[in-house]
């Protein structure tokens, strides 16, 4: 996570826990703490290729549900034209108009540690 935007990393760490100072604790440490952050964190939302909050984002899913289900009940809809653009796409891909990766999470540190085991037995 430090690799890919330290200064989100550190917003985040001093906004939950109160820390300024990431080189003042153990790289351990610092990477549980990490894993605890909120989904919503500047961080996480980065690592995973989102660019907006998980509320928004099933907010989104419920206007394209809604704009769908309207749009079946007209005309275009019954000839499968002119389908309305769906806005969680929009959300999702972005202005690059390419899907962004889901990065990896890990519930535990244990977790993290038997996924690093097992990408780097071949190494």
């Amino acid at each position: 996570m430090l690799r890919l935007d330290r200064d989100a990393l550190i917003c985040d760490m001093a906004e939950t826990y109160g820390i300024y100072d990431l080189g003042s604790l153990p790289a351990r440490k610092v990477a549980v703490l990490a894993s605890g952050l909120r989904d919503d964190s500047r961080i996480k939302m980065k690592a995973s290729g989102v660019n907006a909050p998980p509320e928004i984002l099933l907010m989104a899913q419920a206007v394209d549900s809604l704009n769908l289900l309207v749009w079946m009940q007209t005309k275009d809809g019954h000839k499968n034209r002119n389908r309305p653009e769906s806005v969680l796409e929009r959300i999702v891909k972005g202005g690059d108009g390419k899907k962004h990766y889901q990065g990896l999470a890990f519930e535990t540190a244990e977790a993290f540690e038997r996924a690093l085991a097992s990408f780097t037995e071949g190494s």
